[in-house]
């Protein structure tokens, strides 16, 4: 485990403090699942990006043309 010293604004520090009081945690706890859900997002996304690249118009196109035309349910239309 290691130490980061951490400088936050008074006001953020108090909505910090609060939110992890609320949720029974310590702040160490709520900034690092704060911390870990944020790298989640970006490397998600750096991932999906990567995965992307390597796509082919023409599969997707492919496997599209097998969906069938249907109307969609109550709800789901555009």
């Amino acid at each position: 485990m290691s130490t980061l010293s951490l400088r936050l604004p008074d006001s953020l520090h108090e909505q910090v403090k609060i939110l992890a009081k609320n949720d029974g945690i310590s702040i160490n706890q709520f900034v690092s699942s704060a911390v870990a859900e944020k790298m989640s997002a970006l490397l998600t996304e750096e991932y999906l990006e990567k995965k992307a690249k390597s796509g082919s118009k023409d599969a997707f196109l492919k496997a599209m043309s097998k969906v069938p035309d249907a109307t969609p349910d109550k709800g789901d239309e555009l």
